[in-house]
């Protein structure tokens, strides 16, 4: 049996053999033999000791979202990450968009607060008012902004923070309560409140990774969804920010330039491992 200090570790040298039993063979001159069979075992050993953090051989999707980060820049952190504060942002805006959504939000944070009791407290006219900032239907989505109040309210005592900690299905399906919140919504809030490593895809870019190969794509919207999450769990870490990461980079490509209409494929960066640029446009140019 063998070992080696944290000193002879940072210098890179070998173990020192420990076996009383059988000591070691020594040369000529008194000192210690090690034969070169035993040496290359400790030197293997060693050397998985040493660079015990080596990254492991990336995946494709890995190296695709290499490439798109290169090219978009770091994902910038989602905001707001609360479960309660993504509920109401979701419902400030429509159609839905991160800029409708986002100005709809900042003025009801201002005029009127977020709390459940400021909200439900706040006359239903101006609350309607508040909403046109956000979008077309501004009585429709304060309605709604108000049935989320009552329910974090009087159903969940003022706060989702409680909800979070339930098992994972049972957070979907009371999550799912809210509002336009389907399946992909609530994953979307389970990942960005990092409560569980969901491999969430962005509900109108799901697409996106379609395209690149990573899942099927179906008539049917929800068996797509599924086919591209399946793909990334088994692509990606089962761990918040690399589940995060590609849902913001796969959401910032669709946005920007792999559009599900009119896509602009001349500018993309990940033309070599598209599909649907290798059917649609031809033959398929080498990584830059």
């Amino acid at each position: 049996m063998w070992r080696q200090s944290d000193e002879e570790l940072s210098r890179g040298e070998l173990g020192v053999q420990e076996d009383s039993r059988t000591p070691p063979p020594k040369t000529e001159d008194g000192a210690p033999s090690i034969g070169v069979t035993e040496m290359g075992f400790r030197f293997v050993v060693n050397f998985l000791r040493y660079d015990s953090g080596m990254t492991k051989a990336k995946t494709r999707m890995t190296r695709v979202l290499d490439r798109l980060e290169k090219f978009y820049g770091k994902p910038k952190a989602p905001r707001p990450v609360d479960a309660y504060e993504m509920v109401l942002h979701r419902n400030c805006g429509y159609p839905q968009s991160d800029a409708l959504c986002d100005k709809g939000f900042a003025a009801l944070k201002k005029e009127i607060g977020l709390r459940p009791e400021e909200i439900l407290a706040a006359p239903v006219a101006k609350l309607r008012e508040v909403m046109r900032v956000g979008g077309i239907v501004p009585g429709l989505r304060a309605q709604r902004l108000r049935e989320i109040a009552a329910r974090v309210e009087t159903e969940f005592g003022g706060s989702l923070r409680a909800v979070l900690k339930r098992p994972l299905a049972e957070a979907k399906k009371a999550l799912r309560k809210f509002p336009t919140l389907g399946e992909a919504g609530a994953e979307k809030i389970l990942l960005f409140t990092k409560t569980a490593p969901v491999a969430a895809v962005p509900s109108n870019c799901i697409h996106v990774p379609l395209r690149l190969g990573f899942g099927r794509e179906s008539k049917n919207w929800a068996a797509s969804y599924k086919s591209a999450q399946e793909a990334i769990l088994a692509e990606l870490p089962e761990a918040c920010e690399a589940q995060l990461r590609a849902y913001l980079l796969f959401k910032q490509h669709g946005r920007t330039l792999c559009k599900s209409a009119r896509p602009k494929c001349e500018e993309c960066p990940v033309t070599d491992e598209c599909g649907y640029f290798a059917a649609t446009r031809g033959r398929v140019r080498g990584p830059a």
